[in-house]
C-alpha cells in the first residue's frame, strides 16, 4: 500500500489545524473533581466552526454538499481533534453519515445528510450493547409490524446522545440479521439515562419500549452494521494515535527543561530509552492505523487480502489500547509528581486515554476476535 496522502487528505488536514488551533484542553475541569459531567453538551461552538470549515461534510458525496472523501481523510482529521481533546461529536457523526451514504433509503439519506453536512443535524450511535462488551446488535430486538420497526431493548454508554438529533441503533430480527435504526431524539418509548465516561464526558443509556422506527429509517443491508462497527473502532484508533502524539510531545517539551544534577533529564539514558520506546509504539499506531483506514476504503467484503477488513482493524485496535496505555503511563512517569497536578493538561490526556483504550473493547478482546479470523482463514 502506500502511504503518501493525497492533495485534497492533506488539505483536510490544514483545515483541521486551523479549526482546532485555539482549542485548549486544559480549560475544562478534571473529571475527578466535577460531581457530574465536565460539560451538559459538546462544544457547539467548534461545531459550527467545523460546518463552516466544510470538515462535517468531508465524507459525503457532492450530490450531498460533500468533499467526497475517504474514512482516511475523517481519520487524519480526527488525529487533529484528539491533539486537543475536541469536545465533539466527530468520529460518531461522520461514521453514522458514511452509513447512511451507503446504505440508506432515498428517504433517510434526504431526511440526515443534507443537514449532516452543515452541522444542523447531530447523528451518534450505539455501539456498546448493554453491558459495553456484548455485541451491540444483540441488546436490542427489532420486529416488523405492518410498514413500521418496533424496538425493544438497552444500549448502555452512548456517547453525545443527549446533544444528537439522531441516534443509529443496532439491533437483531431474531433470525440472525444485524439492523440499523435510526431514532430521533424524543421519539415515543425512548428514554435517557444519565451516564458518565471515564474521560468525564455525559454518555447516555438508552431505553427502547415499544419505540416505532419507519421502515425507511431502518437499514437492512448485509454487514452496514459491521462496517460502521469497523470505522467506528478506526476512527477511535486514530484519536488514540493523535492523542498520544502530543501526549510525547509534551513529555518531551518537559524533560528538555527539566534539570537533574544540572543536565536536563531528556540527556539521562533511561528517559532517552522509555521516551524512544514510545515513539516505536507511535509509529507501530499509526501504520496499523493506515492500514486498517485504506482496507476500509478498498473494500467492504474483505476482498484484496487472506483476511477480512475486520483482521486490519482488529490488529489496530490492538496496538491503539496498549500503546495510548503505555504513552500516557510512561508521560506520567517522566512528568512525576507535575504529571498529577489538575492545573496540567496531562491528566485530561491520560482520563482520555483510558476511555479510548477500552472504547468498542480492550486489546484483548480485538486478540481473541483476531484468533477466531484466523481460525477461520487459515494462511497459506
Amino acid at each position: 500500500m502506500d502511504f503518501t496522502f493525497t492533495e485534497e487528505q492533506q488539505a483536510a488536514v490544514e483545515a483541521a489545524k486551523a479549526v482546532f488551533a485555539d482549542v485548549a484542553p486544559d480549560g475544562v475541569p478534571s473529571p475527578a473533581l466535577t460531581p457530574r459531567a465536565v460539560a451538559e453538551d459538546f462544544d457547539r461552538e467548534l461545531w459550527a466552526k467545523l460546518a463552516e470549515s466544510d470538515l462535517l461534510s468531508l465524507v459525503l458525496n457532492q450530490e450531498h454538499g460533500g468533499s467526497g472523501l475517504d474514512a482516511i481523510a475523517l481519520c487524519l482529521v480526527l488525529r487533529e481533534a484528539a491533539r486537543v481533546l475536541a469536545r465533539v461529536p466527530l468520529l460518531e457523526h461522520c461514521a453514522t453519515a458514511m452509513a447512511v451514504q451507503a446504505h440508506g433509503s432515498p428517504e433517510l439519506t434526504g431526511a440526515l445528510l443534507p443537514g449532516a453536512g452543515r452541522g444542523s443535524v447531530v447523528l451518534t450511535v450505539a455501539a456498546h450493547g448493554r453491558s459495553g462488551h456484548d455485541p451491540a446488535e444483540l441488546a436490542v430486538t427489532a420486529r416488523r409490524d405492518g410498514d413500521t420497526w418496533v424496538l425493544e431493548g438497552l444500549q448502555t454508554a452512548v456517547a453525545w446522545a443527549h446533544g444528537a438529533d439522531w441516534t443509529a441503533v443496532p439491533a437483531h430480527t431474531g433470525e440472525g440479521e444485524a439492523v440499523l435504526a435510526f431514532v430521533p431524539r424524543g421519539a415515543e418509548g425512548l428514554s435517557l439515562a444519565e451516564q458518565y465516561s471515564t474521560s468525564g464526558e455525559r454518555l447516555a443509556e438508552l431505553t427502547l419500549d415499544g419505540v416505532r422506527v419507519p421502515a425507511a429509517h431502518l437499514i437492512e443491508a448485509p454487514g452496514a452494521w459491521d462496517h460502521l462497527r469497523q470505522l467506528l473502532a478506526t476512527g477511535t484508533c486514530a484519536l488514540a494515535l493523535g492523542l498520544g502524539e502530543n501526549v510525547l510531545t509534551m513529555t518531551s517539551r518537559y524533560t528538555s527543561k527539566r534539570e537533574q544534577f544540572g543536565f536536563p533529564v531528556a540527556s539521562f539514558q533511561a528517559v532517552a530509552v522509555q521516551a524512544a520506546d514510545r515513539y516505536i509504539d507511535l509509529r507501530a499506531m499509526e501504520v496499523t492505523l493506515w492500514q486498517a483506514a485504506w482496507r476500509l476504503d478498498a473494500s467492504t467484503g474483505g476482498a484484496g487480502g487472506p483476511l477480512p477488513s475486520a483482521g486490519d482493524v482488529a490488529v489496530a485496535k490492538i496496538w491503539a489500547s496498549e500503546g495510548v496505555r503505555r504513552v500516557v503511563q510512561t508521560a506520567q512517569h517522566l512528568h512525576g509528581g507535575f504529571g498529577a497536578d489538575t492545573d496540567y493538561p496531562l491528566h485530561r490526556y491520560h482520563a482520555w486515554a483510558k476511555q479510548l483504550e477500552l472504547q468498542l473493547g480492550p486489546a484483548a478482546a480485538h486478540e481473541e476476535a483476531l484468533g477466531d479470523l484466523l481460525a477461520a482463514h487459515p494462511l497459506a
